[in-house]
């Protein structure tokens, strides 16, 4: 114990400099101004990296012995790296967080799938999930989950932290800071992408009973959350984006869905009409991330000729829009009103040498068409399955994207 306490106080100290430094501050300003419509210019964000091939000089290299405080290990050391070679408009939050252990019993129902895995390192598999969710025996498995707290050792873990580092940085308890609903997403796992869409069409009103059924599901959830006194207004990340905001002020107590962000997306749909979009999951989501204080829609499906139906969800905010999506289309209609979340091609990094010029093209047409239609912009290059085992195609993506953002 003690030689892990050594490594962590070491890094600790290290994290501390940055966090008090002008330039995290200024960030923080950066995010809150986009994300309030008052952009000062687009903020850049890199996540969802492939940490199995990042590891230089085993900086990423985990060295404490006890179980959970290599998981502080982990926070500290994969930080300290992306600040070090890729630091964009990152923010180091000013404590160290120690999340409330909740426990769950599930909806029922266990997915089955079958895994290919390319690199053993990588986390990143392809998935063949098996249909478990045919039939109306199938749907009648599924139920209600039951949340739980377990205040004791939360503060086992949030005492052994204050000891260890306390005097160095604020330690603090963290809670649920986003209502996530993404439905579909847990659909296709239960079923299979290729079941799913052919039951959009062909078994409309036994996909109405699935989606009723978990939306009903989602909701107890989050009343348990609420009733539980669990969830989070200290928030600075919304699924690898901004989150920082003026609209949503930090709470101590009494927090309910309508202090915190609400998160939604439903990827499977990227191959369905908008009136289908509409009516499976957009009705859905303002029953859910409607409920929120400030709402943030989409993820990987393009969602450019669809804005029309995604501004329905109540408190509106951010938007996403992927690379498979049209960011001129998509800005022209997004305008003033909300974020544009662009999330540029990871695929240009899982290459052997960096497209410069490639690039450059690619951020000066996101840049242009947020100048043209006065839009508040957040880059992320997010999504990163591989980087060709060249970290430096990444770090080389945060330069040139910064110099151009700075000069926007």
């Amino acid at each position: 114990m003690s030689d892990d306490i050594k490594i962590l106080r070491s890094l600790a100290y290290r994290y501390a400099e940055i966090v008090n430094g002008e330039n995290n501050l200024y960030n923080m300003k950066l995010h809150s101004s986009v994300n309030d419509l008052q952009q000062i210019r687009p903020v850049v964000m890199i996540d969802e990296l492939p940490w199995s091939e990042m590891n230089i000089n085993n900086e990423l290299t985990l060295m404490c012995e006890d179980l959970y405080l290599r998981k502080i290990e982990w926070f500290l050391r994969k930080i300290l790296f992306k600040h070090k070679y890729m630091p964009a408009d990152m923010i180091l939050i000013p404590y160290i967080p120690v999340g409330k252990i909740i426990n769950s019993t599930g909806f029922g129902i266990t997915t089955v799938e079958n895994i290919l895995a390319t690199d053993k390192q990588n986390r990143i598999v392809s998935h063949d999930y098996i249909d478990i969710l045919s039939t109306e025996e199938d749907l009648a498995k599924l139920h209600r989950q039951v949340i739980s707290y377990d205040e004791k050792s939360t503060l086992e873990r949030y005492n052994l932290v204050s000891e260890i580092l306390g005097d160095i940085m604020p330690v603090r308890i963290t809670g649920v800071n986003t209502f996530y609903s993404v439905t579909w997403d847990d659909i296709s796992r239960y079923r299979g992408v290729s079941h799913l869409l052919m039951d959009l069409a062909d078994r409309p009103d036994f996909m109405h009973r699935i989606v009723r059924r978990l939306t009903d599901f989602q909701l107890d959830t989050f009343n348990q959350y609420e009733t539980l006194g669990l969830l989070d207004t200290d928030n600075y990340n919304l699924h690898c984006t901004p989150a920082l905001t003026k609209d949503l002020p930090a709470k101590e107590t009494g927090i309910t869905r309508k202090n915190i962000w609400g998160r939604g997306a439903a990827q499977i749909f990227a191959s369905v009409s908008p009136s289908m979009h509409n009516e499976f999951d957009i009705d859905y989501m303002i029953e859910t991330i409607g409920q929120c204080g400030l709402s943030y829609y989409g993820c990987c499906e393009p969602l450019d000729t669809k804005i029309d139906i995604v501004k329905r969800i109540p408190n509106l905010r951010k938007i996403s829009i992927t690379p498979w999506a049209n960011v001129n289309i998509a800005a022209e209609a997004i305008g003033k009103k909300y974020v544009l979340s662009s999330k540029p091609n990871p695929a240009k990094v899982a290459v052997p040498m960096l497209n410069k010029d490639d690039l450059r093209l690619e951020i000066k047409e996101i840049l242009d068409a947020c100048k043209r239609n006065n839009c508040s912009c957040d880059i992320v290059l997010k999504d990163i399955s591989s980087c060709n085992s060249r970290p430096e195609n990444i770090f080389e993506w945060e330069q040139i994207v910064m110099e151009m953002v700075r000069s926007y």
